[in-house]
Order: structure tokens, then sequence, then C-alpha cells
């Protein structure tokens, strides 16, 4: 009796926790945020478990709230949080995606009316159990000839890779921006 009592306590935990984990994952169709990134193949390798790395199941590196600015054609870029779960520093040191044929990392540098957009040199680093901010006006996934329209609510596939080959695939969202007056044109001077 004692027994039978356990492992209905115990399937019953068990059937709980499918059925939350199963509601979790659903998405909100009127969201415009992503579906939450399951991992891939080529994530799986940079999730596996390593000297101060988290446990299983936790990426070394991820995106939140990965978006693209919206556009016709010509250039865009792309925005997120990217934030290391390792006791180590992380470092992007370049980015592919289907929409475009060249991908840089870019930061502004200056201040005032004097900042001036370029590529980085070494890439993103992302510091140990820290994050880094890709934000308009500041450092940002530049993407140049884009091969179609960037409209509000459209998917986007991107591909970071890390130093050492490991890589983090994940999917932005289209979305208006008009703030800050960005155009995105490397080595003009611009005032952000």
């Amino acid at each position: 009796m004692i027994v039978r009592r356990v492992l209905s306590a115990g399937l019953l935990a068990a059937l709980t926790t499918a059925s939350v984990n199963a509601c979790g994952a659903q998405q909100d169709p009127r969201s415009t945020r992503p579906p939450a990134q399951q991992p891939t193949e080529s994530t799986q390798q940079a999730d596996a478990p390593t000297a101060g790395s988290p446990a299983a199941g936790v990426p070394a590196l991820a995106i939140t709230d990965p978006w693209v600015k919206a556009t016709k054609r010509g250039m865009t870029a792309a925005f997120g949080t990217l934030v290391n779960n390792t006791d180590a520093d992380v470092t992007v040191v370049s980015g592919t995606s289907p929409l475009s044929p060249e991908i840089e990392l870019h930061e502004i540098v200056g201040s005032g009316d004097k900042t001036v957009m370029r590529p980085t040199k070494g890439g993103f680093v992302v510091p140990a159990h820290g994050t880094r901010r890709l934000q308009p006006g500041g450092d940002h996934i530049m993407l140049m000839g884009v091969t179609e329209a960037v409209k509000p609510g459209a998917l986007i596939p991107f591909t970071l890779t890390l130093a050492g080959g490991r890589t983090l695939e994940f999917t932005a969202v289209g979305k208006d921006f008009a703030g800050a007056r960005e155009d995105y044109r490397p080595g003009e001077n611009k005032s952000h």
C-alpha cells in the first residue's frame, strides 16, 4: 500500500512536469518574439560541458531577444543580448545568414558628433558569466547586400561562429525601428 502511494505520487509528479514543460513550449501567436531556440547539432557541440562551463543542456553562449531592423533593400543590422554561461570569456568571431552574402561584427567608436562605425578587431568578447548588448547606435551584426526585404515579423536565421570553431544558431525577428536615425553605412560619421 505504501509502495503504491509512492509510485502514484512519483507518476503524478512526472506527468505534471511533462504537462508543464509541454505548455511552456507553446508560442503565443500574437508574440513578435521568435520561439525558444532548440539546440541544433552545431550548438549541442558547443553546449557540451567542459571545465568551467555550465551543466549539460545549458548553452555556453546564448542570445536573448534577437531582432533585425526591417528594410526594403541594401543594409540592415541585427541586435540582441549575448549571454555567456561559462567561467571563461567567449569571443564571437563571425556570423552568417542566408539573408546576406556579407556580414560583419560592428562597433561604434568615438562620442557625440564624432562617432564612427567600423568592424570590430577580434570580434565580440562576452565576459565570463556576463553579457554583451547588441543595440542600435552600438555594437551590432551588420548585414550588407541583403538578398530580400525584411518585413516586420519575418524570421531570419543566423549562425555565429565562436573562437575555437563552435557555433550558435538562432532566429531573429524582423521589426520596424525608426529611432536614432541609423542607416548603417560603414565608415560614415554619424551622431547616434
